[in-house]
């Protein structure tokens, strides 16, 4: 272009000048975002690859067009599919919340009757996935056995490959969501010493996957319906939550048309870190390190100055205010501790919430408790260790995981995730070793 404003263009656009070179350019803008391949046509030479867009963390790029999940962070908004998330927890079950996650409606009464009896059907693994998992040491971490073992489905049911084929993706589908729990029942009883107990497929899902953990020498297992109805809410509070960093990581793998086996390994592992599906378990090592009520001014006082000492469990990097899912949490944290009773735990976290929550200092930046602070508290009182929280979230995000994979999958404009660098090394330089070989004897 001209060094000259061009014609502009209808419609909504951006409107850059160069100060380089003193051209100017017209980008559209859709959906208030432009292509940063757009960006492409601003160059100083001819031969310059054109302007990129730098954006660590993806803190601020669109990498995908997204129907599954909204969130207004500001406003505390969370809804699957258009669905706010306090109705879906209050009236739905998960196995209804992973069918309209990937189907963006909900199920008509003949819809939601096959799909679970499709699932309850193919709850059992392998023997030989219960003989790979045997094989881990006793303390192993139950998500590094989690990863492994979804991993090791794609070997099992080698046409998933074929992800173009519509069939191939609903077994798939079905395989993952009824499995997870019991491969995850598996690393749980296994890093306890204990046999490994099949599914009971006369069970609903939430009561099933609680069987598989507790069951004893009893000929059935009866969960506790308070326990089975926290177990079903948590669920579908963390079946999606749009372009996290797991989900993007499913993504990511998955846009190399790999097996939906492996897409959803990548997001378990990425689920693994502190900084994510860890988090809740953060928030109950800062509780075990407070140590009593009483030691909670001088740990805020710490926290305040910036001396270390961190408040986990508050805040979130997409919720500026209340996360929703933190109030219905809140709630079912009051219903289970009525059956667990009231823990040391729960008595710290309490006034650390009333504390943080009264003082200028947190309310100002908004730092509200976000989910992780109450569902830590929920799965301590239900005596879940503390290195299996993220085995729990890891079930069921996995309805959200394979939802958005297919979503990448189908969308046309996804191509193999590559992002461009800016180089920061040397230019090129001529090879000149520093190590001598001539000790080095050849033949």
């Amino acid at each position: 272009m001209s060094g000259t404003s061009a014609a502009a263009p209808s419609g909504d656009h951006l409107e850059i000048k160069d100060s380089r070179t003193g051209k100017s350019y017209n980008v559209p803008i859709t959906d208030d975002t432009i292509r940063t391949a757009d960006l492409k046509q601003i160059k100083v030479n001819a031969e310059d690859f054109g302007m990129m867009g730098y954006d660590p963390a993806f803190m601020n790029t669109a990498s995908c067009r997204s129907a599954i999940t909204f969130i207004d962070g500001d406003k505390g908004i969370l809804r699957y599919r258009g669905y706010p998330i306090d109705q879906l927890a209050a009236k739905a079950d998960f196995l209804e919340i992973a069918w309209l996650l990937r189907h963006g409606e909900l199920p008509t009464q003949a819809e939601y009757d096959q799909w679970v009896k499709d699932v309850t059907y193919h709850t059992y693994v392998h023997e030989n996935i219960k003989h790979f998992m045997e094989g881990f040491r006793y303390d192993a971490h139950p998500m590094s056995m989690l990863t492994a073992g979804v991993a090791a489905l794609s070997s099992f049911y080698p046409t998933a490959k074929n992800i173009h084929d519509e069939k191939e993706r609903d077994i798939a589908f079905v395989r993952l969501i009824a499995k997870m729990p019991t491969i995850a029942a598996f690393a749980y009883r296994h890093v306890k010493g204990m046999p490994y107990v099949y599914p009971d497929n006369s069970l609903p899902y939430a009561e099933n996957f609680l069987s598989m953990i507790a069951r004893m020498s009893e000929p059935k297992y009866e969960a506790h319906p308070v326990y089975a109805k926290a177990i079903n809410i948590l669920f579908i509070l963390h079946a999606d939550h749009e372009q996290n960093c797991s989900t993007n990581a499913v993504r990511a793998v998955g846009s190399s048309h790999v097996d939906p086996y492996s897409a959803v390994a990548a997001g378990v592992a990425a689920l693994y870190g502190p900084l994510h599906g860890g988090a809740n378990e953060a928030v109950l090592r800062m509780l075990e390190h407070i140590g009593h009520v009483k030691n909670i001014p001088a740990f805020i006082a710490e926290v305040k100055s910036g001396k270390g000492e961190k408040l986990m469990g508050f805040g979130h990097r997409v919720y500026k205010s209340y996360d929703p899912r933190a109030k219905i949490v809140k709630g079912l944290c009051d219903d289970v501790l009525k059956i667990s009773g009231m823990s040391h735990d729960m008595e710290i976290a309490l006034e650390l919430e009333r504390i943080a929550l009264s003082d200028d200092y947190f309310v100002s930046r908004k730092l509200y408790p976000n989910v992780d602070f109450y569902t830590g508290l929920i799965y301590r009182a239900m005596h879940f260790p503390t290195d299996y929280f993220t085995v729990l979230f890891a079930i069921a995000r996995t309805a959200g995981w394979l939802s958005q994979w297919e979503e990448m999958l189908l969308d046309k404009e996804q191509k193999i995730a590559r992002p461009r660098q800016i180089y920061t090394g040397y230019a090129e330089r001529p090879y000149s070793t520093k190590l001598d070989y001539s000790h080095k004897i050849t033949k």
